[in-house]
Parts: structure tokens; C-alpha cells; sequence
């Protein structure tokens, strides 16, 4: 098939044609001609039906199907596969599938991430490799404590035996719930290194919420510390102390269980939007291969340290945890108060000489705003990954004007598919209006497809899916949502795929490009959210009859709620705290007799949304003091809040605040204040008078 660019004749210079000769016989008819160029619209738009428009236009004439469109939309490579679809609309139009057998093999083939050979061994044997090859090296440190490989691996070694002692099967769950301190770190290699599946719990999660994760997940077994046991009182698991397993005299030495790839690893929940969150699982093949990909893309090498510094809860904790150490590296644990001063998390990870640190887009603003005011040299640091949200170029120039020669890799996945799939590094801002996803990691496939899988055209918006190593079991002890979203490959039986739910589209350059969510679920905090889980949380609440929770300012959750009698908006918050953490409580409860429906019967998302938004402007009280004013401008800022919306008796975090956005403030105030500070003065006028009297 050949395509022949050329100039359009005429007045119209901003018009590009290209043509290609029809095939004898194919039906030219405008009817014909309308139908397969509507077809081609409809694929690219990503929509159910195209609407012919002024940016593409087709016409044949003299046997020949011209295309054009203005000069500069479309290279040359785009402008044939385009008119490849209007031949195969027109020739072949029961065709499923728009693409040509060239291009559809381009996306199965070519697309996806490199080939390489997985070692026959699990993350907690080449922990045990580097063990004998440099025993007193440091593998861990945390504050003023520290152990060594063969320190590291002896405690570990006891904990494992210690379940194994309980009664620890292959696959059984053993739920850990401790602080990140290092002996996490050696409980957590203890359940690998017994056959056992990982199932991380943060002991400040509600008692009721760790119940029913733990119930789901048929957990019988579980390792904590003394101090973190409050959140276990709905549970009847057997408990084990780490300290215990340390006394007990177990032998250290490795245990040599054999451990299958194709074994579990690992469980972790995320929210659902049944009300009830998914646990999903992943298999120490789609475990071992996401931590190297982690090493060969991030250039992890021996004597690196690596900064692990997100919540257990939280997928990407996890390769922080034991990327070093599989290659001779050294693990940094940064405690939670640490993360939560900025300044003094910028200074230990200068003194602490970090070497590769993943943090979520909003924590990297406020180290840019901290580097700001406060300009050190990152002498040691070479690679900054960011994740958990969609980056903003905006932000990635500002990383490259403060830090020039570190590169900023951004990360994307799922935890469904072993964490991150996809690896944008860049050492420069990226051309375009949008930080790309990259390209997906060793062994890992991505498909850009259509609701019925079909890979719909290059550049095209679609559903992204998965499929290879990456792609964990499913849901633990949920066959229907398990159906819902993993099924087997169309392209490859035998392997297994998973829908995201994600859309995106394929750039020309063959780099993932996100677009948005096709449900309900948005990310807070940098933590997967379904809408609707909070939701059925709060029909549980005694007398709400109906409820929905919207987003406003893409940060703040906002409930709404009907019923026979209102019921005070602490005691619904009071409730869903019961059962739900703190990111997913919503900030505000508005009450109201009935919630508005649209013309089919179903809630107004979009006028609750605008009510929100329109609640949220009423001001309780202008600021009056020259101190409440300069605090309302900084609020303003942080929160993304017009100034003149913030009033006196505003509550912090009610209007969207977080620990996150607290450290900020108190950057922008120049350190005036601290995080202590606002959560203990929460409403302005409060916070004001401390300033003034500080002051």
C-alpha cells in the first residue's frame, strides 16, 4: 500500500492531503463513505459513535481515498494508519478491528517492555546470596539503630521459624502489624522466607476496618509488637510478639523452605466500591520481577542507599524495603515523623547520603518549596521516583531548574500488577503538555484496548490492561470481583490480564499516556479510593436513609446525606472513622432532605458537586487581625482555596487540610509554625492568636 504526501492546490496552505489508491471494486458510495469515516472518527475519539468535523475530512476521487487534514495534526506515519482504517471501514466493515495485522502486531510485540530471564530465586533468597557474600556489611538503618546483613537475616530467620512453630503453612496469611522500624523489615522477610503470604496492617488502623481485612483474607497468623495491638481486638489470630520469636531460641541459620514462583507473596487491600476492600495478590514471580525492574531502571547497585519512607499499607513500600539489600545496597527507614517535617527529612537525606528515594508528586512540591528557602546540595542522590498520582509538567520543571543532574523517573502501576508497570526516567522535561507513563518494565505487556479488548488505533484513548508476570491471582476470597477484572489473555492463552479500569493512549513515540479513571475511584493521598465504598460506610451510619461523597478542589471528600431527622456531621464522621482510615473520612457532612437526581432516576453527582463547591464558599467570619489575614492568604495556598472564601472559625483540616498540607504551611510561613502547631490549633483565629503570643 502506498502513501503519497502531498500539498493540497488551492487557497487553503494549512491543509496537508494524502492519498492511497482503493482497491478494485470497494464500495465508494457516500453512504458507504459516511458510514466508514464515522467508524474511523469513533475509534480515535475513543467515543460510541464519530462525528465527522473539520480536523479530518476524507474524499475519493479518481480511484484514490484522500485525506485531509490541517498541516501539522498528523506526521506522515499517522496519516497512512488513519487512512489504513477508512480502507478496512470500507473493504471489511464486519471487521472487529480497524487495525492492520502490521499495526496490531507493533502493539502486541513492540510495546512491550524487554525480555528478560528471571533468576530462579525469590526477593528473600537473593537477600540470603548477598548475606554470604558480605555478612558485616550494613543492610539497615533506622535513626541510631543499625544491622548488618547477618544480623538482619538471623532475625528473620527466627521469626520464621517462630510461625512455622504456630502452625505456618505454604500460602497461610500472616498479617504484620507494626510500626516501619527494622524489626518490620525482619518480620516481613520472616513470613517470605517461611512460605508465607504477607499481609501488611498499620496499627493505627480502626479495630473494625483490620477485623473484616483479616477475616477476608482467612488470616490466622500474626506477627506485632507490644504498643501496636490496639487495632487487634476484633481479631482472633494467633498472635506473635517479634520480641517472643527473638527469645525463643530459635536456630538463625536460613530455614531452605522451597518457595514456587508461582507462590504467593503478598496481599494488599484496596478500597472497593461494594463497601468492601479487595485484596489483591500477587505471586512472587510478579514480586521478584518488579523489584529488579526496580534495580535495572533506577541503576540500584551495591553500597546504594535506598530511602523507604511509605506506610505498609502503601504497594511501593514494599520494594523500599528490600531493593537494596537484594544487590548489596543499604535500606534507609525514615520514621513518620521524620516524613512529616520536611526540613528535617531534606537534611537526613543529605547526611544519610540517599542514593534513590521515591516520594508521591505533592511531597516533591513541598521539598521544592523546602529547597526554596532553604537551598542544600543533593550531593548523593541520583534518581528521584515519584508516583501514587498524576505528575504535572509544571512540576517537573521545577524539579530540573532546582536539581539538574538528578534524574526523575515517574512511576505508574497498579497494585494488581506488582506495583509499578511502567517507567518514565527522564533527565529533562519531557516534550509535550503531559509527563508520560514511559514505557512498560522487563516482562511486562500493556494494551491500550476497547471494551472488547480490541487494541483500539495508535494515539487513541482506551482502556489500559495488562498482561505477563505482573499480573497478580486476584482478589483473596472474592471469585465475583475476581471474574470482574482478571480473565485470560485473548492474545497469549494461558497468561493471565487485568483490567485497570485506567484509560490512556499510546503517544507516537511508544510511551504510555495517562487520561483518566473510567469509575468512581481517585486517588487521595497518593492511596486508591473507590467512591463507593465510602458510601456504603456511610448508609451504615443510624440515620442516614441516603447518602453520596463527592470531590472538591480534586482533594477534598465532601458527604452528602438524607434522611427522616439530621444527624450531626461529627457523629457521621465519628461513625466512618470506626471503619474507614483517615484519608477516606470525608472533610465535610452537609445534610439535606433529599439528594438531587437526574432525569433517570439517579443522584446528581454533578449538582452535589457544584453545592459542594458552592458550601464551601460561605466564609464563617472574615479574618480581622493582620496575623488572621496573612494566615488566610497561606491556607489559601496550600489548600488551593481563594483567600476570600477562609474564614477565622475555619477548621485546618476540615477544609481539606492534611499532615502533608500542614508541612507545607508551615514552609510558606517560614517555619513560624509546626506541624504540631496546626493540629493542635487547627482553626485560623486559634492558630493566629498562638503566632501573635509566639510572636
Amino acid at each position: 500500500m502506498q502513501t503519497v504526501p502531498h500539498r493540497t492546490p488551492g487557497p487553503i496552505p494549512d491543509v496537508t492531503e494524502y492519498a492511497v489508491r482503493l482497491p478494485e471494486g470497494t464500495p465508494t458510495d457516500p453512504a458507504a463513505l459516511l458510514t466508514a469515516h464515522a467508524r474511523v472518527l469513533a475509534a480515535l475519539s475513543g467515543e460510541t459513535e464519530g462525528t465527522p468535523g473539520d480536523e479530518l475530512r476524507v474524499t475519493v476521487t479518481d480511484g484514490m481515498l484522500r485525506l485531509s487534514h490541517r498541516t501539522g495534526a498528523f506526521d506522515t506515519e499517522a496519516a497512512a494508519r488513519i487512512a489504513g482504517y477508512h480502507l478496512t471501514a470500507l473493504t471489511d466493515p464486519d471487521r472487529r478491528s480497524l487495525l492492520s495485522e502490521e499495526e496490531l502486531r507493533f502493539q502486541l510485540e513492540e510495546l512491550a517492555g524487554p525480555v528478560r530471564e528471571l533468576p530462579d530465586r525469590r526477593v528473600h533468597e537473593l537477600f540470603e546470596e548477598r548475606v554470604g557474600k558480605h555478612p558485616h556489611a550494613v543492610a539497615a538503618v533506622q535513626g541510631e539503630r543499625q544491622w548488618t546483613y547477618a544480623e538482619l537475616n538471623s532475625r528473620a530467620n527466627q521469626v520464621g521459624r517462630a510461625l512455622l512453630a504456630r502452625g505456618l503453612e505454604a500460602e497461610g496469611v500472616v498479617a504484620v502489624v507494626m510500626e516501619r522500624d527494622l524489626d518490620w523489615m525482619a518480620a516481613v522477610l520472616g513470613v517470605l522466607k517461611a512460605g508465607g503470604v504477607y499481609l501488611p496492617v498499620e496499627p493505627h488502623f480502626p479495630a473494625e476496618r483490620v477485623s473484616r481485612t483479616l477475616s477476608r483474607a482467612g488470616c490466622e497468623l500474626v506477627v506485632t509488637e507490644r504498643g501496636s495491638t490496639g487495632s487487634l481486638s476484633g481479631t482472633t489470630a494467633t498472635t506473635l510478639f517479634v520480641a517472643d520469636a527473638y527469645a525463643e531460641g530459635h536456630a538463625d541459620d536460613d530455614l531452605g523452605i522451597p518457595v514456587a514462583a508461582g507462590q504467593l507473596a503478598y496481599i494488599y487491600f484496596t478500597s472497593g466500591s461494594t463497601g468492601e476492600p479487595k485484596g489483591a495478590m500477587c505471586e512472587h514471580a510478579g514480586f521478584v520481577n518488579h523489584v529488579l525492574a526496580k534495580v535495572e531502571d533506577l541503576r540500584i547497585g551495591e553500597d546504594d542507599v535506598v530511602a523507604q519512607t511509605a506506610p505498609q499499607c502503601f504497594d511501593i513500600s514494599l520494594w523500599q524495603l528490600l531493593a537494596g539489600p537484594v544487590v548489596g545496597g543499604r535500606t534507609l527507614v525514615v520514621d513518620q515523623e521524620t516524613v512529616l517535617d520536611v526540613p528535617r527529612f531534606v537534611d537526613t537525606v543529605v547526611r544519610e547520603r540517599v542514593n534513590v528515594l521515591q516520594v508521591v508528586p505533592s511531597y516533591l512540591e513541598a521539598v521544592l518549596a523546602e529547597l526554596g528557602q532553604r537551598p542544600r546540595e543533593l550531593a548523593d542522590l541520583r534518581c528521584v521516583s515519584v508516583t501514587g498520582e498524576a505528575v504535572k509538567r509544571e512540576l517537573v520543571q521545577r524539579w530540573f531548574a532546582t536539581a539538574p543532574g538528578i534524574r526523575l523517573a515517574n512511576a505508574y502501576g497498579l497494585t494488581e500488577t506488582s506495583d509499578d508497570t511502567n517507567h518514565e526516567v527522564m533527565d529533562r522535561v519531557p516534550d509535550g503538555d503531559r509527563v508520560p507513563l514511559g514505557r512498560p518494565v522487563r516482562n511486562v505487556r500493556v494494551y491500550v484496548v476497547d471494551e472488547d479488548l480490541v487494541p483500539v488505533p495508535l494515539g487513541a484513548p482506551g482502556e489500559i490492561v495488562f498482561s505477563g508476570v505482573c499480573v497478580g491471582r486476584g482478589y483473596v476470597n472474592d471469585p465475583e470481583r475476581t471474574a470482574a477484572a482478571f480473565m485470560e489473555d485473548p492474545y497469549r492463552p494461558g497468561e493471565r490480564l487485568y483490567r485497570s479500569g485506567d484509560v490512556g493512549r499510546w503517544r507516537s513515540d511508544g510511551r504510555l499516556e495517562f487520561l483518566g479513571r473510567r469509575d468512581t475511584q481517585i486517588k487521595i493521598r497518593g492511596f486508591r479510593v473507590e467512591i463507593g465504598e465510602i458510601e456504603n460506610a456511610l448508609l451504615r451510619v443510624a440515620g442516614v436513609r441516603d447518602g453520596a461523597v463527592v470531590v472538591v478542589r480534586g482533594t477534598q471528600l465532601a458527604a452528602f446525606c438524607a434522611g427522616p431527622e439530621p444527624v450531626g456531621a461529627d457523629a457521621v464522621r465519628e461513625r466512618l472513622a470506626a471503619s474507614l482510615p483517615a484519608y477516606m473520612v470525608p472533610a465535610v457532612v452537609h445534610w439535606r432532605e433529599h439528594l438531587p437526581l437526574t432525569a433517570n432516576g439517579k443522584t446528581d453527582r454533578r449538582a452535589l458537586t457544584a453545592l459542594a463547591e458552592d458550601l464551601d464558599t460561605a466564609v464563617a467570619g472574615e479574618p480581622v487581625t493582620a496575623c488572621e489575614r496573612r494566615l488566610a492568604d497561606a491556607w489559601a495556598e496550600v489548600l488551593g482555596v481563594p483567600a476570600d472564601r477562609i474564614g477565622r472559625l475555619d477548621h485546618f483540616f476540615d477544609r481539606g487540610g492534611t499532615s502533608l498540607s500542614a508541612v507545607r504551611l508551615a514552609i510558606v510561613l517560614d517555619r513560624a509554625i509546626t506541624l504540631k502547631d496546626v493540629v493542635r490549633h487547627p482553626v485560623l483565629a486559634d492558630l493566629a492568636d498562638l503566632l501573635d503570643r509566639q510572636h
